[in-house]
């Protein structure tokens, strides 16, 4: 294994037991939106929705919470559907851990660090 890939290695094992307290949360938002933080926020939503979403550039700067709500499916019949999709809307949650900015997938909790990230307590 070279060296780059046990520094990376040995980088992720480190940051997997660092275990954050869930009662230290406090909603946050995102203070800085720069490239950097709106690619972290856009890659952890796509790979939480396992989709390709539209994201605002000011998202969580205003709010904790992020609202998603996706599109009628497409048919073959139909490939431009219009309307609502009548589902429950999917909710993410900002919250500032120590000095991580946590997002929270509000269906079932997980949690995702968002690297290169500024948050602020709201």
């Amino acid at each position: 294994m070279s060296i780059k890939a046990t520094t990376m290695v040995t980088v992720l094992a480190l940051t997997a037991c660092q275990t954050m307290n869930a009662d230290q949360d406090q909603p946050a938002l995102i203070s800085e939106a720069t490239d950097a933080s709106r690619a972290a926020l856009q890659e952890t939503i796509n790979t939480a929705l396992h989709s390709s979403v539209m994201l605002a550039d000011d998202a969580l700067t205003k709010s904790s919470v992020l609202t998603v709500e996706l599109n009628p499916p497409a048919k073959i019949q139909d490939p431009n559907p219009l309307g609502r999709n009548m589902g429950r809307p999917i909710q993410f949650r900002l919250v500032l851990n120590q000095s991580a900015c946590i997002l929270i997938d509000q269906r079932d909790g997980s949690r995702y660090v968002l690297n290169d990230t500024s948050c602020i307590a709201e």
